[in-house]
């Protein structure tokens, strides 16, 4: 009995160092600082009590710049599309897992639809520069408030850039297509992922891949977002 206590402890110390080590981190001078834009913090544990006060999204050069802090989505609600349409951006990550110890994630957002509520419901595809992608979403009625397209786990996939080693540049662009009957994941032009618009939309998933589009970013990432545009189709 004593020993089977001992590795349960033993289990639990571990289990917290690993929860330590990945605990989101509070960004110095952190907040939206681009009009309009509004923000959602995921509800996680790693996240803790921490708000988009504690993330910041500001406009630098010829676009974005993102430093997380707590996993979160930025949407302007004003950017809604509808029908067939394709949402890109080119996400540069200069100094690749220089917030981490191990790599994140940031990509493209769409459909989103009662944000800022618990209703909440949006659709997610995002590169990690180690040449791996995640197609996610989240919705109310599911067990953990996410639904996943492409796996719990990160692909790999060759299309995806990998960055030469911690501390380099890497960049991907990584898009979005909607159409009549799917839903494509793109990165750097080519389809990684796809799926019938039936394995999208319905309980427990989107309530419509119409709505609000936006970018996305994993927690403790640093980003810098371009050509971040929406075209109909």
């Amino acid at each position: 009995m004593r020993r089977a206590t001992g590795i349960a402890l033993s289990l639990a110390a571990i289990t917290s160092a690993a929860v330590a080590q990945d605990a989101s981190n509070k960004v110095m001078d952190g907040g939206i600082k681009i009009a309009g834009w509004m923000a959602r913090v995921d509800a996680s544990r790693e996240n803790g009590s921490l708000t988009e006060k504690d993330a910041k999204l500001e406009s630098m050069g010829n676009g974005m710049h993102v430093t997380t802090g707590p996993a979160i989505t930025y949407y302007n609600p004003a950017n809604k599309a509808s029908g067939n349409y394709t949402v890109k951006a080119t996400f540069t990550e200069s100094k690749f897992q220089g917030l981490n110890s191990h790599p994140h994630p940031y990509g493209i957002m769409i459909g989103g639809n009662d944000l800022g509520t618990p209703n909440a419901s949006m659709l997610y595809c995002s590169a990690y520069g180690t040449g791996s992608f995640i197609v996610r979403g989240f919705a109310p009625g599911t067990g953990d408030g996410t639904f996943q397209l492409s796996g719990r786990r990160a692909t790999p996939h060759e299309a995806v850039n990998k960055a030469a080693g911690v501390g380099q540049s890497v960049s991907n662009e990584v898009a979005i297509s909607v159409s009549a009957d799917k839903v494509e994941c793109l990165v750097n032009g080519k389809v990684v992922g796809s799926y019938p618009k039936a394995d999208v939309v319905g309980t427990g998933k989107l309530k419509s891949t119409d709505g609000v589009y936006g970018i996305r970013f994993g927690h403790n990432t640093e980003a810098h977002v371009s050509g971040f545009t929406m075209t109909k189709m």
